[in-house]
């Protein structure tokens, strides 16, 4: 097949989604649409376990001019065209996918073609072969190192998914019994205005005895304590699922200054105290990413400029938009980043700190995201002194 063939080829619904995602996309997308939802293929079979609701009007996925698939639900019409659309969305994305693999896997055989010829040439000079010898092996070297970088980036892809799914228990698992509490406090209040009530039934003396007034008072004060924990705890959830992004399909349309914002609030934690964080957030156009993983990375790029101010200094974020591009800088007023580090920053497992001190997966992790998102990630050292981060994303 060649590369042309490859780039316009055809797919069948079952090459771009296996069954069981079918099944997690049809139960998700069931609460969006108020009504149970089936996936179709294109001859209208059920894809998956669910079979097609009754009454259900169809939806087409249509890619490359053609129904792919449809999807099945008693719904309003506009509500099933629109999440139609999100799921074509993400089918275009997969099948862009498979269409870069495959017209990737041909020009690694059509190297390898190469290079057997080249083989068969070599034999008639020693000095020849030794040449090409040389040639091919930097190729394989070039070729492994691809392959590393893939399956970090595959790593990743799984570490940010389990991240993702931890953070939704967790902070399922802690709204209960935030919800009990915040009732319980709030029953508390009326019981203590009940027992100020009670004071001119109570003898003076015996009211007196028992303390009743710094008891009273103090109990108004353990329920004004209690309630801002609570109100404290219900914040730290809400910003680690911002962060986390779990309420949210992997691939949206996302306002990036809002994850930012949460980024700040999670990692404000994990300052020193005397670091100062500042942010100067600009008015952003909306950006189609996976905000979970970016999220991931600036918190990557993060953490390197508080561990580079130490116990003293200012981080300062900062996000702002062109025409064609939107910009995230992450400043320190640390020392700087030495010439002869800046070139390996982002190599994997290259760190400048000690035993213990971290993996050196960081700042690469970071520009593996970046770059999964067509972006470009610089590092460079301010005139003013300290370190930028330099974050570019295309609209």
């Amino acid at each position: 097949m060649s590369g042309e063939a490859g780039f316009d080829r055809e797919f069948v619904l079952g090459e771009l989604i296996a069954a069981r995602d079918a099944d997690e996309l049809c139960a998700q997308l069931t609460p969006v649409l108020g009504a149970p939802v089936a996936l179709l293929d294109a001859t209208g079979a059920p894809f998956g376990t669910a079979a097609e609701p009754p009454g259900a009007i169809r939806a087409p996925l249509v890619l490359e001019l053609e129904p792919l698939a449809y999807l099945a639900c008693a719904c309003d019409a506009a509500a099933l065209k629109a999440a139609a659309r999100v799921v074509r969305w993400g089918l275009l994305s997969r099948a862009r996918f498979r269409m870069v693999s495959d017209l990737h896997l041909e020009a690694v055989r059509a190297d390898y073609a190469k290079l057997q010829q080249q083989n068969e040439a070599l034999r008639a000079s020693e000095a020849k072969y030794r040449e090409l010898a040389e040639a091919l092996d930097a190729k394989v070297k070039e070729q492994v190192r691809i392959i590393d970088e893939r399956q970090r980036q595959l790593y990743q892809a799984e570490r940010l998914a389990s991240i993702g799914q931890l953070a939704a228990g967790v902070a399922h698992e802690i709204n209960n019994p935030l919800g009990f509490v915040t009732s319980n406090l709030s029953s508390a209040e009326r019981y203590l205005a009940q027992l100020e009530a009670l004071r001119e039934y109570v003898p003076a003396e015996r009211w007196k005895t028992a303390d009743m007034d710094f008891v009273l008072e103090d109990f108004a004060e353990l329920i004004s304590d209690s309630q801002q924990g609570v109100a404290r705890i219900a914040r730290i959830v809400r910003d680690l699922k911002g962060f986390s992004s779990v309420d949210k399909p992997d691939v949206q349309l996302a306002n990036l200054n809002e994850h930012l914002e949460s980024l700040f609030a999670v990692i404000a934690g994990q300052k020193p105290a005397g670091v100062t964080l500042e942010s100067e957030l600009g008015p952003l156009p909306p950006l189609t990413c996976l905000p979970g993983h970016l999220n991931q990375a600036f918190l990557n790029i993060l953490q390197n400029a508080l561990q580079a101010v130490d116990q003293h200094g200012t981080v300062t974020l900062r996000s702002s938009a062109t025409d064609t591009h939107i910009i995230v800088q992450i400043d320190d007023d640390g020392p700087g980043i030495a010439a002869e580090v800046l070139p390996h920053i982002f190599d994997p497992f290259y760190t400048t700190r000690g035993v213990g001190g971290g993996t050196g997966l960081g700042l690469t992790v970071a520009r593996d995201v970046v770059l999964t998102h067509g972006g470009t990630i610089t590092a460079d050292n301010r005139p003013e002194g300290g370190a930028r981060f330099t974050v570019e994303l295309p609209l």
